[in-house]
């Protein structure tokens, strides 16, 4: 099995990052929640109160321009940053930031995808993207994250549903089905391949291009595996109780106290993604 440095420098930070209380996992009750089709969603309930940040109003510190260096893993290249998730569901969960400021709702670069794959090519996993608040974004400087899986393990929960768009060939015609577009992932690590598979799901799903648009008309969601390159369009951030991001759309759910579980269980995961869809025109 080949090493995976900055899997393994992840994990080193972890501890000695919660060690020093800079990083404050998540604690959570993990159940599962039937889908309509496929396999079930992964429904975690937060134990106790959310951190302070989700809840402050107003204005934010910006926690990455500085960011803590106590939650550094690597740096990448001479523009971005590998840093951990300072509020961890999953351990080792990582931030790709820029090291200057770049705008969350902007278009992903060349650079930036650069240096993504500069990661994924040591340490692969669910890469994630949300474009803006009304997306799921937390943070308003943009920041990629990754979640680590290994070569055998299954992206999400949700892989066969977007192997099906990808394939042309989706179960069903729906709502979901029309907010998503899909494309097979290019079997390398050539950032100009993947930058450029990037801008087409965009044209593709109406978002505009860099040529033409100064930002995307629309918040969306950006997912990433190693078979597949998916971008889902927002319409808003959550419902039922429920903030939704990309995890959403790849299984993932994270109930707080406000979240209305007798509706989900009631409508079903998939009526909580398609209340915050926008279907492309």
């Amino acid at each position: 099995m080949a090493v995976e440095h900055y899997w393994d420098q992840a994990l080193e930070r972890s501890t000695a990052a919660q060690l020093n209380g800079a990083l404050v996992p998540l604690s959570t009750e993990l159940t599962r929640i039937r889908a309509r089709q496929g396999e079930p969603f992964e429904l975690r309930k937060l134990k106790g109160h959310p951190p302070s940040h989700l809840l402050a109003r107003g204005p934010k510190p910006n926690p990455f321009l500085p960011w803590d260096p106590s939650l550094e893993v690597s740096e990448i290249g001479m523009r971005h940053v590998l840093i951990l998730n300072k509020y961890p569901v999953q351990k080792g969960h990582m931030l790709l930031i820029t090291r200057e400021w770049a705008p969350q709702h902007g278009w992903l670069s060349y650079d930036d995808w650069e240096a993504l794959l500069s990661v994924d090519q040591d340490t692969k996993g669910l890469w994630f993207f949300n474009s803006s608040p009304t997306a799921g974004a937390s943070q308003p400087h943009r920041h990629l994250q990754l979640l680590r899986r290994c070569d055998d393990d299954r992206s999400c929960p949700r892989q066969e549903w977007f192997q099906s768009l990808v394939n042309s060939s989706p179960r069903e015609s729906c709502q979901l089905t029309q907010c998503c577009a899909a494309t097979a992932r290019a079997q390398n690590h050539d950032a100009q391949i993947h930058y450029q598979a990037y801008l087409s799901l965009c044209e593709k799903i109406g978002l505009g291009n860099p040529a033409e648009n100064q930002h995307p008309r629309q918040p969306y969601n950006l997912l990433l595996t190693k078979e597949w390159m998916a971008l889902i369009l927002r319409s808003r951030e959550g419902i039922a109780g429920f903030s939704i991001n990309a995890l959403g759309f790849a299984g993932y759910l994270l109930a707080t106290e406000t979240s209305d579980l007798d509706w989900l269980n009631h409508h079903g995961p998939e009526a909580l993604l398609e209340g915050v869809v926008k279907t492309i025109q």
